[in-house]
């Protein structure tokens, strides 16, 4: 598997080995020794959640605050996202700034965001079935936001991509009311 680093780098763009012929394909979607060991993934996966969107839906950016914090491995199973991840740790260098990249059943790219980061995704395709192994269980308690169009993040807001024949987005109430990021609490430090 091929690992990357993107701009900020605790966040790791992982390109599994992907082995195909005429009667399809196979890939591991997670190992731990492999993932240990080429990703430095450390940290004890407890939850596995699957969630389906429709075409141009757009769910995020979301949290957990400690101790219910979650570090995420991402994917899209069926279909096309852009997928988004904002460092939310106080102190950061890059705190505020945002990563992005595009995740499909035809590339089998995947996301690491460790904890501390903020989290989100549009779906491009018809349909997207996307995957989620976290590292710690679902509170809701500690279920945390920070709103998706924030001009704040990356000094003039995350750049989301247009849906042709689309004016907005599928949006939750809850993702409509998310705090600014100026406005969440400083659950995470550098």
């Amino acid at each position: 598997m091929k690992v990357t680093p993107l701009a900020i780098p605790e966040v790791l763009l992982i390109e599994p080995d992907v082995f195909g012929d005429a009667r399809g394909f196979f890939f591991e979607c997670f190992s731990l020794e492999k993932y240990r060991d080429g990703a430095k993934i450390t940290e004890t996966f407890v939850q596995d959640n699957v969630s389906r969107s429709a075409r141009g839906t757009l769910r995020g950016l979301h949290y957990q605050a400690p101790p219910f914090a979650q570090g995420k491995l991402v994917q899209a199973l069926e279909g096309r996202v852009f997928d988004v991840a904002v460092d939310i740790r106080s102190g950061s260098p890059t705190f505020g700034r945002s990563v992005s990249v595009e995740l499909s059943d035809e590339n089998h790219h995947q996301l690491w965001i460790p904890r501390g980061f903020a989290h989100g995704f549009l779906t491009l395709s018809e349909t997207a079935l996307f995957a989620y192994k976290c590292t710690n269980v679902y509170s809701p308690e500690h279920d945390r936001g920070v709103l998706w169009s924030d001009p704040d993040i990356d000094a003039s807001g995350i750049v989301w991509l247009k849906i042709e024949g689309m004016t907005e987005y599928l949006l939750s109430e809850k993702d409509k009311k998310q705090k600014l990021l100026k406005e969440i609490e400083r659950d995470f430090v550098y």
